[in-house]
């Protein structure tokens, strides 16, 4: 059987537009966060606040499945049924602009101009960005994973 031909979407429905549309709110959920996070590792301060913290999490958490759960929505509207790279690459779009935070940590707080702290601190800034891809990611694709198997289970075929 051949699989059913998916009709021409629209610019914005493209992998690129729909990852940083959905890494958008995550992010703004863990900027703050992530600025107090880079002081205690590179400016040699202390981190305290780690009640806050988890709660930082739990919204990441409901933001990154909301924002993929709606993305994959869309894309099921415009009849494209590909969607399981696609949440994950969504979810983990907010990744791209944790990596830009940091090169803009790099240059406005850090006076780092040596070639080896600074290859250190990118190195580092790489581990973390893959890291945060490969888990909001996870959480992208099990909720919405979680959220097609409950909406295809409710349909009624007779």
């Amino acid at each position: 059987q051949i699989p059913r031909q998916v009709p021409p979407q629209p610019w914005y429905m493209g992998g690129y537009v729909s990852a940083l549309m959905g890494g958008v709110l995550p992010f703004g959920c863990i900027f703050i966060q992530l600025f107090f996070i880079l002081n205690s590792i590179w400016s040699h301060q202390m981190y305290y606040m780690f009640g806050f913290l988890f709660l930082v999490f739990i919204i990441l958490l409901i933001t990154c499945s909301e924002a993929t759960i709606l993305l994959c929505y869309f894309h099921l509207c415009a009849e494209d049924y590909h969607w399981w790279w696609r949440t994950f690459i969504v979810s983990g779009g907010s990744a791209i602009y944790v990596f830009a935070y940091s090169v803009f940590y790099f240059v406005t707080k850090l006076e780092i101009t040596a070639f080896i702290p600074g290859l250190i601190y990118f190195g580092y800034s790489t581990v973390m960005v893959i890291a945060f891809w490969i888990l909001t990611g996870t959480i992208g694709f099990y909720a919405t994973y979680s959220f097609i198997r409950r909406i295809y289970f409710a349909i009624k075929i007779d």
